[in-house]
């Protein structure tokens, strides 16, 4: 693979783990204050986005076809580990009729999130389909749900704070969930056909 576009997309993942890592303390410090179990399910969601970039990062670094076919696996695992999470969250918060507090901050920094990584989706796509490199592509997908995640629980705190619609955010994660199975599965499929050398 090209070092230098190798170089980049390691920079790539290392700003997705460092943004994560911080969001996770901040979305679950909000979500607490604001007794929001969307923004505390949203900060969790990033351990699985921290897991995947982590094992992208673990896969740019070797070589092999057996190394790329781990990796694969390993995200397709953390796609159902999202689907699994996101649905949980939902279906507890709709069982349990959990209405939030509004959280004015959780709104503003899930904008700004959603900005980040729909950009960081984008570019680590491009990387991938130039270096031909299936798990960063794949990962590159888990990074544009996380967006549309945070554009839906962004969304929905808007609703609640507007129409009292608390609803709208576990419906946003079910959506963001049923999303992921695919991604999943596809990413399975490449790990167990087996996927080029890269």
């Amino acid at each position: 693979m090209p070092r230098p576009a190798v170089a980049r997309a390691e920079r790539l993942e290392l700003l997705t783990i460092a943004w994560n890592v911080v969001e996770v303390f901040v979305t679950v410090g909000l979500g607490v204050a604001a007794r929001s179990l969307a923004l505390v399910a949203f900060g969790l969601d990033s351990l699985v986005e921290i897991f995947a970039s982590t094992v992208v990062l673990w896969q740019l670094r070797g070589e092999g076809s057996e190394r790329t076919r781990h990796a694969m696996l390993l995200v397709a695992l953390a796609f159902f580990a999202l689907a699994v999470v996101l649905s949980g969250g939902a279906a507890y918060t709709l069982a349990a009729g959990h209405r939030a507090d509004d959280s004015v901050w959780g709104v503003a920094y899930l904008a700004l999130t959603a900005v980040v990584m729909f950009s960081l989706a984008r570019r680590k796509w491009r990387l991938g389909a130039e270096l031909v490199n299936h798990p960063l592509e794949h990962e590159a997908r888990i990074t544009f749900l996380d967006g549309c995640l945070a554009t839906g629980v962004l969304l929905a705190l808007v609703s609640t704070i507007a129409f009292g619609w608390w609803w709208a955010d576990p419906l946003a994660a079910v959506i963001v969930a049923i999303a992921c199975v695919p991604e999943g599965l596809d990413a399975w499929r490449d790990w167990r056909d087996g996927v080029p050398v890269v």
